[in-house]
């Protein structure tokens, strides 16, 4: 281990051209629950699937139902950033990283100070009304509500996160294509590459470093030039 991730650290030492791809391995070592692996959401057992409650259908169909689940599952009152967050940071301000794109939704990696995110699956620190179209910053709105939240006009606030049966944003993804197809290093982190269409996104890569670090083997390992098995936080702070 210690020589991968001396190979880590001599490649971000010598390219100014990084764009980090991530997944939710990245926020687990926050504290917030992924969902594929052993102890993760889609594991736990609840009345419906959680694929059918995060679903754009159930949504409309029992709304009350929804946000009962979303408060509890989605939302994390008192996340900090971890290592992995706060290092990406640090190198987009000393100019070694041109962006993150996360399939994450808990905002962890602006809280650390990266200001080029691009969120595929949006954000629970956004929520818009969905009758007069009002934004509200934060998730208080949504965590505080008594059942469905409600703006004042009577609309229903909906959270700006992508649910099951809804396509994502084609803006982030065409800026998202733009920052990995021309990235010299991309650094892959925390996800097991398994939910399309974002894992697709990889394949714009054209640069000369593919990096891969999560705890567990992915479908890409065999066409990585460097695979890291361990902690993404820990992997990344070792750098400089």
């Amino acid at each position: 281990m210690d020589e991968k991730i001396e190979q880590l650290r001599e490649i971000v030492a010598n390219t100014d051209n990084i764009v980090f791809f991530g997944g939710a391995g990245v926020s687990t070592e926050s504290g917030i629950p992924d969902f594929r692996s052993e102890d993760g959401l889609y594991h736990q057992k609840f009345k419906y699937p959680p694929e059918t409650m995060l679903s754009h259908s159930f949504y409309r169909t029992h709304t009350e139902e929804f946000f009962e689940f979303y408060r509890a599952k989605l939302l994390a009152p008192g996340i900090q950033p971890n290592k992995a967050h706060k290092k990406l940071a640090q190198w987009e301000k000393e100019g070694k990283l041109k962006a993150v794109v996360t399939q994450n939704i808990d905002g962890l990696h602006q809280m650390a100070g990266s200001k080029n995110v691009f969120e595929l699956h949006g954000s629970v620190l956004r929520n818009t009304c969905e009758k007069c179209g009002k934004r509200f910053d934060g998730y208080e709105v949504v965590l505080n509500a008594d059942g469905v939240p409600k703006c004042e006009c009577g609309g229903v606030i909906k959270p700006d996160v992508v649910l099951y049966e809804e396509g994502l944003d084609q803006e982030t993804i065409e800026k998202s294509v733009y920052y990995i197809s021309r990235a010299d290093v991309l650094i892959i982190g925390g996800t097991s590459l398994a939910v399309y269409p974002a894992a697709g996104l990889i394949d714009y890569f054209r640069g000369s470093k593919l990096i891969l670090i999560n705890k567990q083997a992915t479908s890409r390992d065999s066409s990585a030039d460097l695979v890291i098995h361990g902690s993404i936080g820990e992997a990344l702070d070792a750098c400089p």
